[in-house]
């Protein structure tokens, strides 16, 4: 029998072997890994949840929100704002950075997420997911501004992306390879499926959004 690792023996092995992932990052992958089972769950629902449909509001980009997209972005901010790793968070689906309060210790890092993209495909059940990226804090002092969020993706602690669809599955680099961790919702535990996850070279297939089709002529104005 194959031995089962899970995200947990993973990210401590990875913090023992190679030192990628000091103690507040490990915390911070393992509650948001929480959160998106919490997401996950409330996805599976559906209608039976009374989660489907418009919630009559426009994120930062002018986009529709689901009642979804509201729920998952409160489910995340909720989970990290008072573990003490985390000294501010930024959302698509909020006007500004959201400052971990006085009231809670803070972290050296920042964490930036779509709590769900592809929302709009929410009501006619096609896969969707969370996407997020964790970046250190700049300086030392307790303020945290907006461009402090403005850092080149090679500055990244660690990023990944959670899909809900027939499988719920994690996506995660620290830095130094890429790994896959499925769901298993009998234990409610993340449980490593590959490691080292790569393009292939050579490869049939490729994606496109079509949706976007009508601007694939249009001049890009300079």
């Amino acid at each position: 029998m194959t031995k089962r690792i899970s995200l947990t023996q993973y990210l401590v092995e990875q913090q023992r072997e190679h030192g990628h992932i000091p103690g507040q990052l490990r915390l911070l992958i393992e509650v948001v890994a929480r959160a998106c089972k919490r997401i996950a769950i409330a996805v599976n629902k559906g209608a039976l949840g009374e989660v489907l449909g418009s919630a009559g509001s426009e994120n930062v980009q002018g986009e529709v929100q689901k009642k979804l997209d509201i729920i998952s972005n409160e489910v995340l901010i909720e989970a990290n704002e008072w573990g003490g790793h985390l000294a501010a968070m930024a959302s698509e689906e909020m006007d500004d950075i959201h400052v971990v309060p006085n009231r809670y210790p803070q972290g050296e890092y920042m964490l930036l997420f779509d709590p769900l993209d592809g929302s709009s495909n929410i009501d006619v059940n096609v896969s969707i997911g969370t996407i997020f990226s964790v970046l250190r804090k700049v300086g030392h002092n307790r303020g945290v501004s907006e461009e402090d969020f403005l850092q080149p993706g090679k500055f990244q602690a660690a990023a990944g992306y959670c899909v809900y669809g027939p499988q719920t599955t994690l996506v995660l680099t620290v830095g130094d390879g890429v790994a896959m961790f499925t769901l298993d919702r009998e234990t409610g535990s993340w449980v490593l499926t590959s490691e080292n996850v790569q393009i292939p070279a050579d490869t049939k297939e490729f994606a496109i959004n079509m949706s976007n089709m009508r601007h694939w002529d249009t001049p890009v104005k300079r």
